[in-house]
């Protein structure tokens, strides 16, 4: 059924989200998304002019929230560098007035066997996914503490044991991403600050499922299972719905009571034999 229920399409007027890795793809819809749900919005990225290989800059994204009538600044961002994250926590609040909801999602991926991952591409991941979260929840909590309020999203798979060959040094820096949202619930959880993850259960049509050659459409779902499922979390009263380790589909059918997700398939019907990257 299409999503349209009240979970997933809660008020957010008054609240300011940061949103990394919004120039294209899963974050750009998401920060799009959240204006639509009301809320003024930091796009984060690093891409400040389109290009053929990587189309979308923050500064498309930006434009597209302010026509929705929503505040929006684009803050050039190169997550690697501590200092360009607390530079964009800093604009959040100092321009929009507050910081209520922090989504991790900027990445870097590599799929190749430890002897094909150079260290320089190992560095390179644990910089943009683990390390880049750890830092933007460090300069972001301080303002969640103070207003007793927050929610923080790591877009990463769930914890496993899983050996997940041709993919060792990406996982490594992924299950960083989900150990920092626990624990960060466990530590915040009474100042009224979640922390979860969320991953889809198969893939989503982005420039990465494109450029990687990730299967093709006909195995893609749109990212926006991924806002539906965000959305449905950022309804919750943060105390009462954290420390979660989310699949799209599950956190949809618990929060929100969707159970056919037909709809979010890029071309309009499920493949026969799709593919799953839960523990991805």
């Amino acid at each position: 059924m299409p999503a349209s229920n009240s979970v997933l399409h809660p008020n957010l007027r008054g609240r300011v989200a940061v949103v990394t890795g919004a120039s294209r793809g899963i974050g750009k819809a998401l920060a799009i998304r959240l204006a639509q749900e009301g809320a003024d919005v930091v796009v984060a990225a690093k891409s400040e002019h389109s290009t053929e290989k990587l189309p979308g800059s923050i500064h498309e994204t930006a434009d597209a929230i302010r026509a929705l009538g929503r505040r929006a600044i684009a803050v050039p961002t190169d997550v690697r560098n501590e200092d360009a994250i607390r530079n964009m926590i800093e604009r959040a609040v100092s321009e929009l007035g507050r910081l209520d909801i922090l989504v991790n999602n900027a990445g870097a991926i590599w799929t190749r066997p430890i002897l094909e991952t150079p260290p320089k591409r190992f560095d390179l991941m644990v910089s943009i996914n683990v390390r880049a979260a750890y830092i933007a929840c460090y300069y972001a909590l301080p303002h969640m503490v103070k207003q007793q309020w927050g929610h923080v999203l790591n877009m990463c798979p769930r914890l496993s044991t899983a050996p997940s060959p041709g993919r060792v040094g990406y996982m490594i820096s992924k299950s960083g991403m989900a150990r920092l949202a626990i624990g960060l619930s466990a530590e915040h959880s009474k100042d009224n600050i979640a922390a979860n993850t969320l991953w889809p259960r198969t893939i989503i049509e982005s420039q990465a499922s494109i450029n990687l050659g990730l299967s093709d459409r006909s195995q893609w779902r749109t990212p926006e299972i991924l806002c539906d499922a965000s959305l449905a979390i950022f309804a919750q009263e943060p105390r009462t719905s954290t420390g979660r380790e989310w699949i799209d589909e599950d956190c949809l059918a618990e929060l929100a009571g969707v159970t056919n997700f037909d709809h979010y398939w890029c071309e309009g019907k499920p493949p026969a034999h799709p593919i799953h990257i839960d523990n991805w």
